[in-house]
């Protein structure tokens, strides 16, 4: 990334965690009101889905803030991982909250109480639908603008929130309008279920960054197609590719012809750089030179022959 491009990307990304912040602490206050009210088990739960969201909402203004700091004498592939890490330490918490809200749900089914002020807790969850579409929809227009990762993992979990209100409002009808008094515990353990596979899936994607996954196959052929218009270039191997918070690394051999200058073989990997610069900004790319038809004896990929094959070598 350019000087350029991160004066312009990082305080709109800033902005957008901030404002994601501001609104999670706005839902806070008035979800711990309704639910004080109106007893709501579901209500509960989306309670503690909107204090796990201002600690997601936290987190990635940390991750922003902390990916716009350039990589250090202890940390050279900058500090991306800090996302994962915390991603983690984030799914601990959804768990347990998670486990509290089905304990909670169980002591209703075997000890039924009375919500009250249904119309409360609709109107509270109205005005957090509202709410959250307006934030959903200045994010966009930051993505759109930055395409920033982090913002955009942040807008995925605020649309899953329009749907915990909207089964919110649908509980305190059942329970207290029609008369279905097992309807709010119901909810309240359906939303439980929700947060532990929104904590699975959280944990995934931070395992698979820690693991140095490598990236999907169409953004990898993307990348490589690039690179092989270049001039010069008679083949590359080698190939792989990991992501770090909101930054992505590629390295990879490539070949040219054997008989070019140091000079002219500089040149040739310089253009590469620069046409793989151009269309992924965002991509820190370490290029190893060899000979044309070199083959490396010592890599364990070739080996096992689980690459694949581009310009006739493996990748």
């Amino acid at each position: 990334m350019t000087r350029d491009e991160r004066r312009r990307i990082i305080p709109l990304a800033m902005r957008a965690a901030i404002a994601s912040v501001a609104m999670a602490v706005f839902l806070l206050g008035l979800k711990a009101f309704a639910a004080w009210h109106t007893g709501s088990v579901a209500m509960l739960g989306s309670l503690a889905d909107t204090g796990l969201d201002l600690l997601a909402s936290l987190v990635t203004l940390y991750g922003v803030k902390l990916a716009a700091e350039p990589a250090d004498h202890d940390h050279r592939f900058g500090h991306g991982k800090a996302e994962a890490l915390a991603a983690l330490f984030q799914v601990v918490l959804i768990t347990v909250s998670a486990i509290g809200i089905a304990w909670r749900a169980i002591e209703r089914f075997n000890n039924p109480a009375v919500n009250e002020d249904a119309n409360l807790g609709i109107a509270v969850s109205l005005v957090a639908i509202v709410a959250t579409f307006a934030l959903l929809a200045y994010q966009r227009s930051i993505i759109r603008q930055t395409g920033s990762v982090a913002i955009l993992a942040d807008n995925v979990h605020y649309q899953s929130d329009v749907l915990l209100n909207v089964a919110v409002i649908a509980a305190l009808v059942l329970d207290q309008m029609v008369g279905l008094s097992g309807a709010d515990p119901v909810f309240g353990i359906a939303i439980a279920l929700w947060l532990v596979l929104g904590a699975f899936r959280a944990s995934s994607q931070a395992i698979d960054m820690l693991m140095d996954k490598e990236w999907p196959e169409d953004q990898r052929a993307a990348f490589l197609d690039v690179a092989a218009r270049s001039p010069g270039l008679k083949g590359i191997h080698d190939f792989r590719t990991r992501r770090a918070g909101a930054h992505d690394f590629a390295q990879f051999h490539m070949e040219v012809d054997r008989n070019l200058t140091v000079a002219a073989a500089h040149d040739v990997v310089e253009n590469v750089e620069r046409r793989l610069r151009d269309v992924f900004p965002r991509v820190e790319v370490l290029i190893h030179l060899d000979p044309e038809g070199h083959v490396d004896t010592d890599n364990p990929l070739v080996e096992a022959d689980v690459t694949p094959h581009w310009f006739g070598k493996r990748l």
